[in-house]
């Protein structure tokens, strides 16, 4: 072997391709394009397939959204308000229950600590949302701070019950719910602020499809979670849990004033017991019908089963590890051509 081929760098052997630096991390290196987990390129016929199935999960929240922000958006504007407050703090505030206190609280004298514990109290509930979907919106890289941003009610309820289907990127069939969810909202308001006026027709007991689409979500769930007499109170405890806090709380507190003291007894209840043997089956079972799922996502796109996790979250002991069988292997050619 001459001298100039044995000055050649491991670069210019490896046929020009720069080598990785030791401790960079996978995600920052493949960042850019896109191969990092989480961060990884979706063509836009998959993403599209994703609204595909995302939209038909949506059509119950469009009929309450629909209806609902037409009423707010009237209110707002027979209040006195502007036609353009409802549309932005639709796309702003989007909580529906602190948006119809919001007509409430502007037209009265301004008190910021009432505001802000008000605020508090109606948006406690979503401090269980984010503790139900950190698992889901896991890894999610850039879409993910939208997805917090849009938890509503409805949308907690639709993704977190949702079936995505093989084939179907999760991430993207999250983010489709959430803006379809929020464009129904945002829609609403606009129709009711602007054509409010011209609306003759006698929208009471509307706002009762959402607690229809409540009720049909939870009975998703349950028969989901199994449908045996036999295993009842096994597989479905959260459920059980959620619904004796919740009538004991009624029974305490009354009917305006039971929605908080609720929402603590169950978290402190499943807090509590988390680290039973019950509670520790059920969270198996979720891993393992999670991972069922990614693996028939796999099989759909024609990869082997977490071949797609395994390409983007490829740890860096593993990249050097391959490098190095490839400079062994053409040290072994390099001893054979001398």
């Amino acid at each position: 072997m001459g001298r100039e081929e044995r000055q050649q760098t491991p670069q210019a052997r490896d046929g020009g391709r720069p080598q990785a630096r030791p401790g960079r991390p996978v995600a920052q290196r493949d960042a850019g394009s896109g191969a990092a987990r989480g961060g990884r390129h979706i063509p836009w016929p998959d993403r599209l397939a994703a609204l595909r199935a995302a939209f038909p999960q949506t059509i119950p929240v469009l009929a309450g959204y629909l209806f609902l922000g037409i009423t707010y958006g009237m209110l707002m504007t027979t209040a006195g308000f502007p036609v353009w407050l409802p549309v932005v703090t639709a796309l702003v505030v989007y909580t529906g229950s602190l948006e119809f206190l919001l007509v409430q609280i502007l037209a009265s004298p301004f008190n910021p600590v009432s505001t802000l514990v008000t605020a508090l109290m109606v948006g406690a509930r979503h401090l269980f949302y984010g503790i139900s979907m950190l698992g889901k919106y896991r890894d999610m890289g850039a879409k993910k701070p939208y997805l917090i941003y849009t938890t509503s009610d409805e949308t907690f309820s639709v993704n977190y019950a949702a079936q995505v289907p093989a084939g179907i990127d999760r991430g993207w069939f999250y983010f489709w719910v959430s803006l379809l969810d929020q464009l129904y909202w945002v829609a609403g308001s606009g129709i009711g602020a602007g054509f409010g006026s011209l609306i003759t027709l006698d929208l009471t007991g509307l706002d009762f499809v959402m607690t229809t689409m409540f009720a049909a979500i939870f009975l998703q769930q349950w028969f989901a979670d199994g449908t045996a007499v036999r295993g009842l109170v096994a597989d479905h405890i959260s459920e059980l849990v959620g619904l004796a806090g919740s009538a004991a709380c009624l029974a305490v507190f009354g009917p305006n004033d039971f929605i908080v003291p609720s929402m603590v007894v169950i978290l402190a209840v499943l807090l509590a017991a988390r680290k039973t043997p019950q509670m520790q089956r059920l969270a198996a079972r979720d891993a393992a019908r999670e991972a069922a799922r990614d693996a028939a996502r796999d099989a759909a796109r024609g990869e082997a089963p977490g071949e797609a996790r395994v390409k983007a979250g490829a740890t860096e002991a593993g990249r050097s590890a391959v490098t190095a069988q490839r400079a062994n292997g053409e040290k072994v050619s390099e001893r054979g051509d001398d």
